[in-house]
């Protein structure tokens, strides 16, 4: 049977974290929804790139699913922090055994806030890093003189282009997205296939 991916889908995302890892999913016959936390198909991406969702988050049989994917982008990340349904179910995927949860760029941010990533090993845009190490205590914490945040880090950052711990899968930024969405289908259906996908690209994937 094949592997099923919901893709989160938000105002403010980047486009290109969300469609290539699609597309990369969809070569290797992993059967991708899209959905859109907005409450409309209608999605229009932080170059204001009007996309359409397969589905409203909403209409989603998550038990169905073997993986939730977060594209980054910063107001993006925003809109999926927000959202009632992505939070729910980041837990839920977490905790789940045989269930996977990614995330890419800013979205680390979204799990990380959750607690979901304490203690645990991952990567994410370089801008982000604070909220990242600070994982769920990102809301107590004070800011310095400097106007930086001081952290004692819950987060092992690792810089990694792409970072697995466990069921937890995160990617560096826009461009680790190839590695980040060829890593989730060597996951979901094997090295062999992500090597064939690589390939026939013209990417070289490790």
């Amino acid at each position: 049977m094949n592997k099923t991916a919901i893709v989160f889908m938000a105002d403010g995302m980047e486009m290109c974290e969300c469609l290539i890892t699609v597309d990369i999913l969809r070569r290797a016959k992993v059967n991708v929804i899209t959905a859109s936390v907005m409450g409309r198909k209608e999605v229009r991406s932080s170059h204001q790139v009007i996309i359409y969702a397969d589905v409203l988050a909403e209409e989603v049989d998550f038990d169905k699913a073997d993986i939730i994917i977060l594209p980054g982008g910063r107001a993006g990340t925003e809109n999926l922090a927000e959202s009632d349904i992505v939070q729910l179910q980041c837990r839920a995927f977490a905790r789940t055994d045989g269930k996977y949860l990614a995330a890419i760029c800013a979205a680390p941010s979204v799990p990380a806030a959750l607690g979901i990533l304490d203690g645990k090993k991952a990567t994410c845009h370089p801008d982000f890093e604070e909220k990242v190490l600070a994982g769920s205590s990102i809301n107590d914490m004070d800011v310095n003189s400097d106007g930086k945040l001081d952290i004692v880090p819950l987060v092992d950052l690792t810089h990694d282009s792409v970072t697995a711990d466990g069921n937890i899968i995160t990617g560096q930024g826009l461009g680790a997205t190839m590695d980040f969405a060829l890593y989730i289908a060597e996951i979901l259906t094997g090295k062999d296939t992500a090597d064939a996908i690589a390939s026939s690209v013209c990417y070289r994937y490790r």
